[in-house]
């Protein structure tokens, strides 16, 4: 899809200005989910953290309604003309725009809860996804920049394991039998839920790079929940 789209951008300023923002909200989503392990792993406080990181959560909310603004102004001016280009870009701003809130909620956890992450089989596993997740920003920030969809389609493969290691963690926490301090477990929980929520809005993204446009909002395997 990107690759009809960069075609578009040698003569239509305003498109191209839009695929401009949602890089740089693909950009500040990087930022802040990396700030965000920071606090929850205590190399960083939360209180120096918490101001930028809801600054850029304003910025990207503001650079969707920037693309929004320039697509619809695109398609008046334009009536009929890359339609369905212009309906995808909005799809995606949008995933994007829920990565922030996503990264807001890892934020939290490590805000609210302070006690530490003494039980490694759920801690590795979850240290393991944030860093994946961390390197998949960059990668499908190259993938969009550069109509990539080699590396588009490897965000997409990381996404779908990542979402299965989610959803393995969730169900052995709901069938442990061993005692975990109910905050702790909690923790646990909430943020394999909302990497998982990342990885998904990141998968969905991606998919648009690869052209596939009936598959947005569609995780390709079944067992997937909707994206939100």
């Amino acid at each position: 899809m990107f690759k009809q789209l960069y075609s578009a951008l040698t003569s239509e300023n305003t498109i191209d200005q839009a695929y401009t923002d949602l890089t740089r909200m693909l950009e500040h989503g990087a930022w802040m989910f990396s700030r965000a392990n920071e606090v929850l792993y205590s190399t960083v406080a939360a209180e120096e953290v918490r101001g930028p990181l809801y600054e850029r959560d304003r910025a990207v909310n503001e650079l969707e309604r920037s693309i929004r603004r320039k697509v619809l102004r695109h398609l008046t001016v334009n009536p009929g003309h890359d339609v369905a280009i212009c309906l995808a870009l909005m799809s995606v701003a949008k995933d994007a725009e829920r990565i922030g809130d996503y990264c807001k909620n890892v934020f939290e956890v490590g805000a609210f809860y302070s006690e530490g992450f003494h039980v490694p089989r759920y801690q590795q596993p979850l240290d393991e996804m944030a860093e994946r997740l961390a390197g998949l920003f960059q990668e499908l920030i190259a993938a969009t920049r550069d109509s990539d969809e080699a590396r588009a389609h490897r965000v997409i493969t990381a996404t779908r394991e990542i979402r299965g290691r989610c959803d393995d963690l969730i169900e052995a926490l709901l069938r442990e039998e061993e005692a975990i301090e109910f905050h702790e477990a909690v923790a646990y929980s909430l943020l394999a839920r909302h990497y998982k929520r990342v990885a998904s809005h990141l998968a969905n993204i991606a998919t648009a790079v690869t052209g596939r446009l009936e598959d947005l909002d569609f995780p390709s395997d079944a067992d997937d929940r909707a994206l939100d």
